[in-house]
């Protein structure tokens, strides 16, 4: 873990042990149409939705910008993640130390994610510190110093992580079946850099994405907590009013997954063979994403009833884990899953995946499947909501998808309305073709083919 991750993870900790005193307070997990939320527009014209919880000492504020690792420089995959690093690092008149002591004083949790299509944060502080944790995400967005010390620092640890990747199965295997996926197109390209791009990232790329990235036009926020419409918008033109009012960005080509069929072997001297497989997926906004959300689900996606686990793990006991899932993006969207197994049994692991796919695909689920998967979806989703930060995290996810502020009250009755025979002909329609498979180890009668 890096540095910042540590700090992060210390600050987070002492954060909760704080809220241990609140525990009484704290709202267990209810039903998504029980929340209400706010749609709020700043007095500077920016929209945030709002979900208050006056119960609950935690002010949590959640935002999402569209364009994440795509939008790095084709022969410098990393811009967008150093500079995410690097947004804590210091800003404005206050270098790297005093910065994050003054997010550790106020046990304050500041945290950025890059991922391919959108760069996300994250702030959660105590009421009583709120105005001071409101401040220091606008000095990070909006005057990021980037100070050459914290840039070499922060290099250095992005280095020996992607040295480190370099013989993780895992890391090798993910890498290999994107490359292979969209050849020549941003998602391709490693969200965490290469070890040949990396070094060659100037301040100058770093200021350019901020600036490119970092605006109104693309931007999407939730906060939740005891916060009233008229201060919520004066925290977000506070933090987000001085942003340009539109990104710069590159358009991401639509493009579906490349070498279907083909199984690309990378030897490495593991223990275990890892495997990575994927297909064409369907899109968020597909009529037919929820009848193929739940076929997922009974494929691979749920952690200990899907058909993948039962024949795989639990019947013949050659993997630990194994799952396979949707993943939709901004420019496609894919099924993705993978497993690890003893090298021996890698053929046979392969074998299973592949007719159990297909049996979905050519039967559809069982009656039994059908009502079960749908009876899970719809009680884990309320489920997660527990806490002010999931539910602000749902809430960003939502507008990214563009599902609608009634998303959670409706979310049940779209589950309700597929019917049996809907999820038979998605089925056929999501699995009845090849997949691009990865498998990074030794694995015993399994070799590459195009």
């Amino acid at each position: 873990m890096s540095a910042a991750g540590h700090r992060s993870t210390r600050r987070w900790g002492v954060l909760a042990a704080i809220l241990l005193a609140f525990a009484g307070m704290w709202v267990t997990a209810l039903p998504a149409h029980a929340i209400s939320i706010e749609r709020v527009i700043s007095p500077l014209g920016i929209e945030v939705w709002l979900v208050r919880q006056a119960t609950v000492p935690i002010f949590d504020l959640q935002f999402a910008f569209e364009g994440g690792s795509s939008q790095d420089p084709a022969d410098k995959p990393g811009v967008g993640k150093l500079a995410g690093v690097l947004l804590d690092e210091g800003a404005g008149d206050l270098d790297s130390k005093t910065f994050q002591e003054r997010l550790e004083a106020r046990a304050i949790n500041l945290q950025f994610q890059t991922g391919r299509d959108v760069t996300t944060g994250s702030l959660r502080s105590l009421n009583e510190h709120r105005d001071e944790a409101v401040e220091l995400l606008r000095l990070a967005l909006n005057a990021p110093r980037f100070d050459s010390p914290a840039v070499e620092r922060l290099r250095g640890q992005l280095l020996s992580s992607l040295r480190r990747e370099t013989t993780s199965p895992n890391d090798i295997a993910s890498r290999q079946w994107w490359a292979a996926a969209f050849p020549g197109h941003p998602y391709g390209q490693q969200v965490n850099g290469t070890l040949e791009s990396v070094p060659n990232i100037t301040v100058d790329d770093l200021r350019s994405y901020t600036k490119r990235v970092f605006a109104r036009s693309n931007l999407k926020i939730a906060i939740v907590g005891d916060v009233d419409s008229v201060t919520a918008g004066k925290i977000v033109d506070r933090v987000f009013g001085a942003l340009p009012a539109q990104a710069d960005l590159r358009p991401v080509p639509k493009a579906d997954p490349q070498g279907l069929g083909r199984r690309i072997v990378v030897d490495l001297d593991v223990p275990q063979s890892v495997v990575t497989f994927g297909r064409v997926g369907i899109a968020r906004k597909d009529p037919d994403f929820m009848a193929a959300y739940i076929v997922s689900y009974i494929l691979g996606g749920g952690a200990m009833s899907s058909r993948l686990y039962n024949e795989v793990r639990e019947k013949r006991g050659l993997a630990y884990s194994i799952s396979d899932n949707l993943v939709w993006m901004k420019g496609t969207s894919v099924t993705l899953g993978g497993t690890a197994t003893r090298s021996d049994k890698t053929s046979e692991a392969l074998a299973l995946i592949e007719s159990e796919t297909k049996r979905l695909a050519e039967n559809g689920p069982t009656e039994d499947e059908f009502k079960k998967a749908k009876s899970y979806l719809k009680g884990a989703y309320a489920l997660g909501l527990d806490t002010s930060g999931k539910i602000a995290g749902a809430l960003v996810q939502i507008q990214i998808d563009d599902l609608g502020i009634d998303y959670m009250d409706k979310r049940n009755a779209l589950i309700d309305a597929v019917t049996l025979q809907d999820t038979k002909r998605v089925a056929k329609r999501l699995f009845d073709g090849k997949m691009l498979v990865t498998v990074v180890g030794r694995p015993q009668g399994v070799t590459s083919r195009n």
